[in-house]
């Protein structure tokens, strides 16, 4: 590791939020078997989100910019 390496990683990075599964069903209101359907989904209606081990954890910004896609009928970049 070079020396500017080595100061880059003390560096502070911004903290992402990681949601679970109970987490982003309270977020967007709905029940947690909806959320373990939509991870299961193909295309568009699949929620975004990875699986640590055996748990599910997503991102929540980029839970909300799927929401705002499912808004805008799943159209948008991404």
């Amino acid at each position: 590791m070079t020396l500017s390496a080595a100061k880059l990683a003390h560096v502070p990075q911004p903290r992402r939020s990681l949601l679970s599964v109970e987490e982003v069903a309270e977020l967007l209101q709905v029940p947690v078997s909806w959320v373990y359907d939509r991870t299961r989904s193909r295309g568009v209606n699949r929620i975004p989100g990875f699986r640590l081990g055996k748990y599910w954890r997503f991102e929540e910004g980029e839970v909300l910019a799927w929401l705002e896609r499912q808004r805008s009928g799943g159209r948008g970049n991404a």
